[in-house]
């Protein structure tokens, strides 16, 4: 399967990139291709809700900016998966912008399944980032593959380690 992991810490050694790592590593010995992208280093504007995609733009959004490096390897994807801090209760701004720019092709055409990872330093700050993952899989009709937490003493951990290579197995 062609899977597009789409990690958002802006920390290269940060807790949510070791997570992305783990799971293109594990992905790969599965003989899974693996594409991951860190959104946080890219210029990706926020949706300007024009609607130029769905009328002259026939699909194609108006800003010209990293999200056209990011469309065609969503267009091959068949597994999407998010991988993001939490801040300040939800999911950063740096993953925010790519999701929000999806709009203007509503779905990647052959993505079936996603999962998403998310990291903090806090319990219990996890239900605003998995209630909107949630609602983007029942939107887009695909399969939650599963989802990954890692508070502060959870990161880097052989059992988080192991958790995602759950999320691996269940593609």
């Amino acid at each position: 399967m062609k899977i597009l992991i789409l990690q958002a810490s802006p920390r290269a050694n940060g807790n949510t990139a070791w997570m992305a790592e783990e799971y293109k590593n594990a992905a790969e010995a599965a003989g899974h291709e693996v594409t991951l992208v860190n959104v946080s280093h890219k210029k990706i504007a926020g949706c300007l809700a024009c609607e130029y995609c769905h009328g002259k733009g026939g699909g194609a959004c108006i800003q010209k900016d990293d999200m056209q490096e990011l469309y065609p390897l969503m267009a091959e994807a068949e597994v999407l998966v998010l991988a993001a801090p939490i801040y300040y209760f939800t999911l950063n701004a740096q993953i925010q912008a790519p999701i929000q720019r999806m709009y203007c092709v509503n779905k990647p055409a052959k993505v079936r399944k996603m999962a998403l990872m998310v990291s903090s330093y806090s319990p219990g700050v996890y239900t605003g980032a998995t209630a909107e993952y949630k609602d983007i899989c029942n939107y887009w009709g695909v399969t939650d593959s599963g989802i990954v937490t890692a508070k502060l003493d959870e990161q880097k951990t052989e059992a988080t380690k192991a958790k995602i290579q759950a999320l691996v197995s269940n593609l």
